[in-house]
């Protein structure tokens, strides 16, 4: 075991990759020399090469198409995408031709691209540098969409989607790139380690269902509700697509009440799909309507009132207690 943080995690589990398969490639800006504006890849360039840690020109769209292309010859590319909102240049490559490739070819062709995505705010960045877009992605059919959430997870989940054969949009919530845990190197990656959900938290009288930044938040919460006599079990999805909803509707067919916490604006987030699927799958176990906490339907506002806008433990704890009420 080792500590490390988020940050060094990922970076362990770029290297692991990398001298694992010599197939594999890192592309980004700034990613060799540099090492990444979080320095994710810091020293992979010196250790593997220039031509397998490949500094890019300025062009999302020519990363991932590049990537497209090097992944029918056999490679496996990693790209980095520097913040969130960059991500939009690229976005015809991901859902016209990436996510689509597979089945077009009648699963004749494989595009074994991650896509590694700094997302979320907390870091006091502008709009462009704090978005959540994964709602996005998870929409285009094709594409595995998942989001780490701890170090452990990090390393673990980069390296299973590095060895996945699909295409995989990889979250990374940028306020916790610093926190750190115990980490163990020695796993190996396993496919099932991007399908499955995990509960952070048992707990018997409500579920919440959260991801990627607010797992802190929803275990935070946990631990205060806990002092008033009150016990909630935390579930970190981990995957948005597919989403493990078979470990979700057991929570909540045992708590009975349910809410739904992410970054993203509430409007059309993640929160609707998984709500509507406890609703339809849970209806004659839950005992209040679910509840939905997230950002607001508006732009990512200026870092002077960023704390205004990010759901907080108050506004989930508030949710909570709306369950108990009905």
């Amino acid at each position: 075991m080792t500590n490390l943080n988020m940050a060094k995690a990922l970076n362990a589990a770029l290297r692991s990759s990398l001298a694992d398969d010599p197939k594999v490639l890192l592309m980004g800006e700034d990613i060799g020399t540099l090492g990444g504006v979080f320095r994710v890849s810091d020293g992979l360039a010196k250790e593997f090469g220039a031509h397998r840690v490949i500094d890019t020109p300025i062009s999302e769209s020519a990363i991932v198409g590049t990537a497209i292309g090097l992944a029918l010859r056999g490679y496996r590319p990693v790209c980095e995408i520097q913040f969130d909102g960059f991500v939009y240049p690229a976005f015809d490559q991901i859902v016209a031709h990436l996510a689509k490739l597979r089945g077009r070819s009648g699963g004749r062709l494989r595009v074994p691209v991650t896509i590694r995505i700094p997302f979320g705010g907390g870091i006091k960045a502008i709009e462009h540098h704090s978005e959540s877009n994964e709602a996005y992605f998870a929409h285009t059919a094709g594409l595995r969409v998942v989001v780490c959430s701890s170090p452990g997870s990090a390393y673990d989940m980069l390296r299973a989607a590095i060895a996945s054969d699909d295409p995989v949009i990889f979250y990374e919530p940028k306020r916790l790139y610093w926190d750190k845990e115990e980490v163990d190197l020695a796993h190996a990656p396993l496919a099932s380690v991007l399908d499955a959900a995990v509960v952070l938290r048992a707990g018997t009288d409500a579920t919440i269902v959260t991801y990627g930044p607010t797992t802190r938040v929803a275990l935070a919460a946990a631990n205060i509700a806990q002092q008033e006599g009150r016990s909630l079990e935390v579930i970190d999805l981990r995957s948005l697509s597919p989403i493990d909803i078979d470990l979700v509707n057991a929570s909540v067919r045992k708590t009975g009440r349910a809410v739904v916490l992410h970054e993203a604006p509430t409007f059309l987030g993640l929160g609707a799909e998984v709500a509507a699927q406890i609703s339809h799958d849970c209806f004659y176990s839950l005992q209040a309507p679910v509840q939905r906490v997230g950002g607001y339907n508006l732009p990512y506002p200026h870092s002077g009132v960023e704390d205004e806008y990010l759901p907080d433990v108050d506004r989930l704890l508030d949710a909570v207690d709306r369950t108990f009420e009905e």
